[in-house]
Order: structure tokens, then C-alpha cells, then sequence
């Protein structure tokens, strides 16, 4: 695509992802075999010229949503926002015309050329926290949003994470939900039964919750290889996103960028970052 979207506002937007997970949350990894169907990779009618000449649609990913602390350290403060820096960004979205899209909505604009309503901006949360049930979808909600919900499948059901409950809850309500992997290792770091662990067996089980097909996969960290592509196309994703990387132009569908929402910037300069971002 072209390389139009999201200025970097500030230094801590350059970072790679998404924070480190704690310890406390590992555990042996339950490896399931499971027989996957391989199926002949997608082909798109849109081709892949015609992909890379799209506007790229503002894509936003946000964390923690949270009470800064003093104490805080950069990290944290950079996948933070606030309770209320986040409902002033819903409301300034809302405000602005802003229309939410969901990853089949893209896929479909880019692929197939199809129609996405005036000034669209997909909203995306990493990692499976609870307070983006309890405060990020309510606020949402307020102004019809849709948002995606990439779930680190280890965490569910612990303390400060989403439950089971929750997922299905967002599912049934019209949000979409992805994989982010089990445990967040960095799909660079992947081989042998890792693929089944990280990939497909988030996939099933997440598949198990809604009921719904999982097709959209967001790299742990924001990090990515060429080597990891066929592996997620041959588990069924359909797009994948990463952070504010480069992307592959040869790989636009598994490649797709995100800004990071951090808790540094004020709302004006983020909705001044997604003005800059969404150019025709």
C-alpha cells in the first residue's frame, strides 16, 4: 500500500509492540493436535497493483485503558490511556463523521473492491484486558462503534483479563474477534509444534467461544517475517496486522499497519494523526 499512513507524532510511536507479558501468566503450553484442512491459498480478485494503490485505512490499536500512575514508566505510559483521554477519543471520532469497519470490511475493500462508508477507522485492542470489555466496548457502544479484540488465548479466564463470557459477549454483539497468539512470543521465534501452539490452536479455541469462523491475526509485538506468512495463510487468516512498521508490499493482506494510541498524546493529536493518516 502506499506509504501514507500514520506520522510518527512522537519518538515512543517508533516502539515495536505491544508490552512484555509477566511470567505469572505462562504455563506448560497445552499442545493440541488439531487436523487443519489446508486449504489453496486465497486469491484476490483486486490485484496486487491495484491492493498497493489504495488508500490505507486508519487502523488503530489501543491496550490499557487505565489510570496513569506516577509511577508509571515509559513503557506503561505508552500503552495507556486513560478512562477518559479514551472516551474523549470515541466522542471526537463520533463527532467527526468517523464511521468504524471491521477487518471482513477491509478485506473486502481490498480484495474485492468493495464500498466502506465515509471516513472509516477500524478500532483494534491487543492482549485480552478486561477493562476493554468493562470500558472500551461500553464506550464504544455509545456511538455504534465496532471494534476488534485480539485475544492472547493463555490469559483468558485470569485475573484482570477478559473471560470466556466476555469474548462471547463482544462476538455476539458485533464486534470481531482475532488471535494474538497464546502466550505472545514473537512469531519470528516459532518452529516445529509452535505453529499448532501459537497459531491454530488459539484459532480453534477462540472459534469454540464464538462459534464464529477466526480469520485475522495480530503479530505479538508487532513483529513479523516473511517465513510466518504462508504459515498463517495456511491456518486459514485472511489478514494480519502489524504495528507501525513497514509493511510488505508483496504481502500487503498480512502486513497491515497500526498506529499505537498512546497515552502521551493528547485527543487533538490523535484525531490530527488520523486527518494526516486518511488521504485520497
Amino acid at each position: 500500500m502506499k506509504n501514507i499512513l500514520f506520522p510518527f507524532l512522537v519518538g515512543l510511536l517508533f516502539l515495536a509492540g505491544c508490552q512484555s507479558k509477566p511470567d505469572a501468566l505462562k504455563k506448560e503450553a497445552p499442545f493440541i493436535k488439531l487436523q487443519v484442512k489446508k486449504d489453496e491459498q486465497r486469491k484476490p480478485v483486486s490485484s496486487l497493483t491495484t491492493i498497493l494503490q489504495k488508500p490505507e485505512i486508519p487502523v488503530l490499536c489501543y491496550h490499557r485503558i487505565r489510570n496513569i500512575l506516577a509511577s508509571d514508566g515509559d513503557n506503561m505510559r505508552t500503552y495507556s490511556v486513560t478512562p477518559t483521554a479514551f472516551a474523549q477519543q470515541m466522542k471526537a471520532l463520533s463527532e467527526n463523521g468517523f464511521h468504524s469497519i471491521l477487518p471482513a470490511q477491509l478485506d473486502e475493500y481490498l480484495t474485492h473492491n468493495g464500498k466502506l462508508p465515509s471516513k472509516p477507522v477500524m478500532i483494534t485492542f491487543d492482549d485480552t484486558r478486561e477493562e476493554q470489555f468493562s470500558i472500551g466496548a461500553a464506550e464504544m457502544n455509545k456511538y455504534g462503534f465496532k471494534g476488534v479484540f485480539f485475544i492472547m488465548t493463555v490469559s483468558i479466564n485470569r485475573p484482570g483479563y477478559m473471560t470466556k463470557t466476555q469474548i462471547k459477549n463482544l462476538s455476539d454483539n458485533g464486534h470481531s474477534i482475532g488471535a494474538h497468539s497464546w502466550d505472545h512470543h514473537p512469531i519470528t521465534k516459532y518452529k516445529g509444534k509452535d505453529w499448532d501452539i501459537q497459531l491454530l490452536n488459539p484459532k480453534k479455541q477462540l472459534e469454540s467461544i464464538t462459534g464464529k469462523p477466526v480469520n485475522y491475526f495480530a503479530y505479538p509485538s508487532g513483529i513479523w517475517n516473511k517465513a510466518g506468512i504462508p504459515k498463517l495463510k495456511s491456518n486459514g487468516y485472511q489478514l494480519a496486522f502489524i504495528l507501525s512498521t513497514k509493511g510488505d508490499p508483496n504481502e500487503p493482506l498480512y502486513t497491515i499497519r497500526r498506529l499505537i494510541v498512546s497515552g502521551s498524546l493528547s485527543t487533538e493529536e490523535i484525531f490530527k494523526a488520523i486527518q494526516s493518516s486518511f488521504k485520497k
